[in-house]
């Protein structure tokens, strides 16, 4: 019988699931939107939605747990400063899971998951900036 197993194995070990929701939580916290395949993007969501009830909890043992669950102290830091507020007066589900389609490659489900009310410019804004920093410094070096 299956009964108390909740989630999907998605063909990985248990290490490597956690590392992977890990890696993909702070992706989705940093970026406000992330395309994956289905299955993961439905798993994703409750570990994402109980990463910003945390935030909203505010004290030092909620950011330590965060941190120890995704690993990434810029995406903790941006869930307690900035997430943490917007979603202060909703009372859960602060993300949105949406199909978009199949992959090309192998024909799987994709899906859009995202956060309810998200910034749009914070996508990809860690990438721009690095690209402006670096264009300026090439900038730099041919006035030289």
């Amino acid at each position: 019988m299956n009964h108390g197993k909740s989630g999907r194995k998605l063909n990985r070990t248990a290490s490597h699931r956690k590392a992977m929701f890990a890696n993909m939580a702070a992706s989705l916290l940093t970026h406000e939107q992330i395309v994956t395949t289905l299955p993961k993007a439905k798993d994703l969501k409750p570990i994402v939605d109980k990463l910003i009830t945390l935030g909203k909890r505010g004290d030092l043992h909620a950011r330590r747990q965060a941190i120890s669950q995704i690993g990434d102290e810029d995406a903790v830091k941006k869930l307690f400063d900035t997430l943490a507020g917007r979603y202060k007066d909703r009372n859960g589900g602060y993300t949105r899971v949406m199909r978009a389609g199949f992959r090309h490659g192998d024909n799987a489900p994709v899906a859009v998951i995202e956060l309810v009310d998200r910034d749009e410019s914070a996508k990809g804004a860690a990438d721009r900036a690095r690209h402006e920093a670096v264009m300026a410094e090439m900038d730099e070096g041919a006035e030289a």
